[in-house]
């Protein structure tokens, strides 16, 4: 749509939004001041309908607001691919398919067509053929995944604390397009997508439970507690978010100083250069992220549909049926492409602000109404744990339970390091390298922790006290982790205050993620140097969201998200490549940068021997 046009449309969501959350959020917010209206007069698919027209029109409403500094101007390079093409109905449907890559947009799209339709044709042999191609994966080369993970850990620590920090990406006279605030909400909410809402309650309780062999503490210890919060930090802190910023650098560093173009594949610059990125290889690992990036973010999609629909059924034991699932991924779908149609300046970040303080939220009010004293002497200690055992853990590779979660974990991460470092780097113009290691691994790793620390650390509480039997209903709905965070909420004073919280941060995490890697897709098929149009991204976001329901209607998102997870393995060793890469060029071209190191001792006071003081009286 023109400009013209896009602006009468808002006009009318506008007008139309405001009412419906009004009169949606009124209903919501009776429901759970008084649970009986619910069962008694209100369905389950309706009461879902309600809860997304609520949310959906909030985030809408929010996405589409126009403000008198949403007016930018026109730039050139990766910020001009980050805004979309306003064209009218009539030139995205003549002009769609002569704009987008044959190979990055129509490999994808057939490889997914193909699976899908193998799993329907054929479900055993397909669910077999992808199960013995992960178990060869995680059990046989999970040193790939340990070793590389340690390796971006080690280069992230060198950037930070090296002399290549310094560089400023786009020259020393360039400003950062965000504000700081922005530049984190932006990357931390596109980087974590919901798993931290999934996770978060759940993932400490399994290692109590079942505890890391490298710990050896008994079953639901009070020594296995200990344990059980370590791995989660290990599993989502520091080396996680290195396998994002290993990759978001050399993209950055190329793009902005090299004039390379916004894609994945250039971190091939040092090998093939600028104009070889048109080249099968690179081609063959753009399409690699587009692949990865739609497995992983309709896996997720899936995934919190069933953690959303299993807090209704908590809370007010109504069913929505089989199709409930299908309809909140539909609602879902609508949300996160309308966020990304109106751009990243506009709706992605706006909503990852929203997420941000809604996050903040609900983590001080976790902090207030949960277990402060187990969460802060048990949290305490396993942060001094994790420090110490940081690099024993990175080390340590036997046994199923590792390659059950470790090396699942770094797979998974590494398979989402295209899309989150690619918009990563297209953010970090203006910005030293030090700042994008800081804000990549530090500040985004740190809120992560935090997060484990205060929801595993209550998980925990809850379930060894025996104020709340959380693994006991988890077993009782079949072993689904979605179902985790509810007893707990039951378990804790304003128990409906969290759960509300906690409903809305599933939302809208999915939604950041979601809008956010619909753009980056939208690049990466787009031909090189074209902007996508808002016809790419809603072909895009249909695309995730179909991959999602067709996933929930086959009832088989494991297999799904093992596929995805699979492009992790070519991404651990492409990420070990892209930092040899970097530090070849920084090696050549980038001399006379001072570490923090050095910078620190030149600010330190001279320390003057005896033989200095005695020399100077002598003068």
């Amino acid at each position: 749509m023109r400009p013209e046009e896009t602006r009468s449309v808002e006009r009318v969501l506008q007008r139309l939004l405001a009412p419906v959350c009004l009169l949606s959020g009124a209903v919501v917010l009776s429901g759970f001041f008084f649970p009986e209206f619910v069962g008694d007069v209100v369905s389950g698919q309706s009461w879902l309908v309600v809860a997304l027209l609520f949310f959906g029109s909030g985030l809408g409403y929010l996405a589409v607001f126009r403000t008198g500094d949403d007016r930018t101007s026109e730039r050139s390079g990766a910020e001009y691919l980050l805004r979309l093409r306003r064209l009218s109905w009539r030139s995205v449907a003549s002009q769609f398919l002569a704009r987008q890559d044959p190979i990055t947009f129509g490999v994808p799209v057939a490889v997914f067509a193909l699976f899908f339709g193998a799993r329907v044709a054929f479900p055993a042999p397909s669910r077999t053929a992808v199960e013995t191609v992960r178990e060869a994966l995680l059990r046989d080369a999970g040193w790939v995944f340990l070793g590389a993970m340690l390796l971006a850990v080690l280069y992230c620590l060198l950037l930070l604390l090296g002399p290549w920090g310094e560089i400023k990406l786009g020259g020393p006279d360039t400003e950062p397009t965000y504000t700081y605030p922005t530049y984190f909400s932006l990357v931390f909410t596109a980087g974590i997508a919901a798993g931290i809402v999934f996770w978060g309650p759940a993932e400490a309780l399994y290692h109590y439970q079942t505890p890391p062999p490298y710990f050896g503490a008994e079953p639901r210890s009070e020594q296995a507690i200990l344990g059980a919060l370590t791995y989660a930090l290990f599993h989502w802190g520091v080396s996680a978010w290195s396998a994002y910023t290993v990759v978001a650098v050399p993209i950055a560093y190329f793009v902005y100083q090299r004039d390379a173009p916004l894609r994945v594949s250039t971190i091939l610059t040092p090998f093939l250069g600028v104009e070889g990125l048109e080249s099968t290889w690179a081609k063959l690992v753009d399409t690699l992220a587009v692949f990865a990036t739609i497995g992983g973010i309709a896996t997720s999609v899936a995934l919190v549909s069933e953690q959303f629909l299993a807090g209704i059924n908590f809370q007010w034991a109504v069913s929505t049926g089989q199709f409930g699932p299908v309809l909140f991924v539909g609602g879902l779908t609508l949300i996160y492409v309308l966020s990304a149609t109106t751009g990243i300046h506009r709706g992605i970040r706006r909503i990852a602000g929203l997420n941000v303080v809604l996050f903040g939220l609900f983590a001080l009010l976790l902090a207030a109404l949960g277990p402060r004293s187990f969460v802060v002497d048990r949290g305490t200690a396993a942060l001094g744990n994790y420090a110490v055992h940081l690099l024993p853990m990175s080390l340590y590779g036997g046994g199923e339970w590792v390659a059950n979660w470790t090396v699942w974990n770094w797979s998974w991460w590494f398979s989402w390091a295209p899309f989150a470092g690619l918009f990563l780097a297209a953010l970090s113009r203006g910005r030293r390298v030090r700042t994008v290691v800081v804000t990549g691994v530090v500040a985004t790793s740190a809120a992560t922790m935090v997060w484990f620390l205060l929801f595993g650390g209550t998980s925990l509480s809850v379930q060894h006290s025996g104020t709340a039997d959380v693994l006991g209903v988890i077993a009782a709905r079949g072993g689904s982790e979605a179902v985790a965070g509810f007893p707990i909420f039951a378990a804790l004073p304003l128990g409906k205050l969290l759960m509300f919280f906690f409903l809305a941060l599933i939302v809208v995490f999915i939604t950041s993620s979601a809008d956010t890697s619909t753009l980056v897709v939208s690049i990466l098929a787009t031909k090189r140097g074209l902007a996508p149009t808002w016809g790419s991204v809603v072909f895009w976001g249909v695309v995730q969201g179909a991959v999602a329901v067709a996933v929930l209607l086959i009832g088989d998102e494991g297999t799904l998200q093992v596929a995805a997870v699979l492009t992790g393995g070519p991404f651990a060793v492409l990420s070990v490549v892209a930092a040899a890469g970097l530090t070849l060029t920084f090696r050549r071209d980038e001399g006379g940068h001072t570490s923090v190191i050095v910078a620190l001792a030149r600010k330190l006071p001279t320390v003057h021997t005896h033989r200095d003081v005695d020399s100077s009286r002598d003068e």
